[in-house]
């Protein structure tokens, strides 16, 4: 009885009669996701994964289409204009053996460098790819993908390395602010998971 209760827990549909028995859908959950870097800072395979691991929250990409105003007789019009992705928020822990500074600085170095004052001949010399991962929840291989962002031609617009202070009780951090050039969504779902 409690059990049947629960498929009546969502709001009834008009156009489908035999959906509103079937329950409310699992939402995804903001805490279970997973950041890889591939190629960043050009650095040995497998030294990203630091990043990976001491990753705190991610902002997914945000997309803007620039309106066109067409001026008529007495009012205006809008069109679509060009897409353009909006930067991408990472906050990362600091760790105390130095493995994500020395990635973000590698990867920095990478962008520019800063003894020579020299900056990298063409994008493709510096740009890496990022991918963000919504998970299921499960460990190991265990772990399904529900949804996946591939962030293409991506670097670091802004760095932030955060303060120090006595009174603060949290972990040291850093903040990145990566700019891309184009994203794609992978939307593969649990199978209509029922909450409850």
């Amino acid at each position: 009885m409690a059990v049947a209760s629960l498929t009546k827990m969502t709001v009834p549909l008009a156009t489908d009669q035999s959906a509103s028995a079937q329950g409310l859908l699992m939402p995804k959950l903001k805490y279970r996701f997973r950041v890889s870097f591939i190629d960043i800072g050009r650095t040995a395979a497998g030294q990203g994964g630091e990043l990976t691991k001491q990753i705190m929250d991610f902002t997914r990409p945000n997309l803007n289409f620039n309106p066109i105003t067409i001026d008529v007789y007495n009012s205006k019009l809008y069109l679509q204009g060009k897409p353009e992705w909006q930067p991408v928020t990472i906050n990362i822990r600091d760790d105390v053996n130095g493995s994500v500074a020395s990635v973000i600085a590698a990867q920095l170095q990478t962008q520019f460098d800063f003894a020579e004052q020299a900056s990298a001949r063409a994008g493709n010399d510096y740009k890496f790819q990022t991918k963000f991962e919504v998970l299921d929840g499960g460990n190991s291989g265990s772990a399904s993908v529900l949804e996946t962002w591939e962030l293409y031609g991506c670097f670091i617009s802004e760095v932030n390395y955060n303060n120090f202070d006595y009174k603060d009780n949290e972990a040291a951090t850093i903040t990145l602010q990566l700019r891309y050039d184009n994203a794609a969504q992978i939307i593969t779902g649990g199978g209509g998971a029922i909450t409850g």
